[in-house]
């Protein structure tokens, strides 16, 4: 019996980080159709028609964080969420990623603020997967509600108030209350 290791990534683009101790890296990464199939079943999604993106990678003052700043760009195939049709988008987006080597407390607050910069992601070793790096951008930046163009819910008649009377009586917290009143009970 052999032991399993982890998932190898769908789009891997390895760059070793002895690499940075020159200067900044820059990358452009482009996904096999191979590649942009697997994705889509990783993401549950009908097709990624094309996955590319640009990277520069540094590494500030040679310490321990580094930096990947870079721009993703897809062609993907959704579902409707209203009609279930397959729906094509274009993804082009910015993005900053921040890692670092050394090991990260995790934070003592319960909540967060939501305008604060992300903490720089834990990573080790000696290398960093820039195609998981698009990889993620990319299940970043899909949409979670996508529509086919024209696609409209139906507005559904179960428990909808119709007349202004039904308006004005599901407003009441008594409205149920008139329901349960028999012949017997005006005494």
């Amino acid at each position: 019996m052999t032991a399993a290791g982890p998932i190898p990534p769908e789009f891997s683009r390895v760059l070793g980080l002895d690499q940075l101790e020159l200067g900044p890296v820059e990358r452009e990464l482009s996904a096999s159709d191979a590649e942009c199939a697997a994705l889509a079943a990783r993401f549950g999604i009908p097709g990624v028609g094309r996955l590319s993106g640009t990277l520069t990678v540094t590494r500030p003052g040679k310490g321990p964080a580094i930096r990947v700043a870079g721009r993703v760009q897809a062609e993907v195939t959704q579902t409707c969420v209203v009609s279930l049709e397959p729906v094509t988008q274009h993804v082009a987006e910015d993005f900053v990623q921040r890692y670092t080597l050394e090991a990260v407390a995790e934070p003592p607050e319960v909540f967060s603020d939501p305008e604060a910069e992300e903490p720089p992601e834990p990573m080790s070793g000696d290398s960093l997967d820039l195609g998981e790096v698009l990889a993620e951008q990319l299940a970043l930046a899909l949409d979670p509600y996508p529509r086919a163009q024209g696609a409209a819910l139906q507005q559904s008649s179960f428990g909808t108030p119709h007349t202004p009377e039904e308006l004005e009586a599901a407003k009441s917290p008594f409205a149920a209350l008139k329901d349960l009143k028999t012949p017997d009970s005006s005494r």
